[in-house]
C-alpha cells in the first residue's frame, strides 16, 4: 500500500489525478494488421506472387502511410496515397519476383503518422 502511494507520487500525472482533473490524450492513429506475415510456400521462379496486408485505422485521427520500402528490389509495394480515416480499412500489396532458387525471407517496412510510426511486415517461401 506505502509503495503504491510513493509510486504514483512520482508518475507525471499524479498531481492531476489527486486534484481530480481529466486528462485527455491527443488524436493518434493506429494500424492494426490482419497478419504481419506470408508464407507463400513453394513458388516457381521467375512467376511474380503477390499478397495483400490489409489493415485498419483502430486509432481516432486520420492514418497517412508516408512510405513503404521493400528491402531489394525483386519485391515492389502497392498502397494507397490517401489519408485512412478512423475506422476505416486499407491494405497494402506486395508483389515478389524469385530471381533465384532457394529460400527466401525479405521485409516490408511500413512508415505512417500512426502510433507505431513503423511497422515491419514479411514475407518468406521457397523458390523452386
Amino acid at each position: 500500500m506505502i509503495a503504491a502511494v510513493l509510486l504514483s507520487s512520482f508518475t507525471p500525472f499524479a498531481p492531476a489525478v489527486q486534484q481530480g482533473w481529466k486528462i485527455t490524450l491527443p488524436p493518434v492513429a493506429k494500424a492494426t494488421f490482419a497478419k504481419e506475415s506470408h508464407d507463400f510456400g513453394e513458388i516457381p521462379k521467375g512467376v511474380p506472387v503477390s499478397v495483400e496486408f490489409s489493415f485498419t485505422n483502430t486509432g481516432d485521427e486520420a492514418l497517412i502511410i508516408k512510405d513503404v520500402v521493400t528491402s531489394c528490389g525483386c519485391t515492389a509495394s502497392d498502397y494507397a496515397r490517401e489519408p485512412i480515416l478512423p475506422g476505416k480499412s486499407s491494405k497494402i500489396k506486395v508483389t515478389y519476383n524469385a530471381a533465384n532458387a532457394g529460400a527466401f525471407t525479405k521485409t516490408i517496412t511500413v512508415n505512417s503518422n500512426g502510433q507505431e510510426a513503423v511497422k515491419v511486415l514479411n514475407i518468406k517461401g521457397v523458390v523452386k
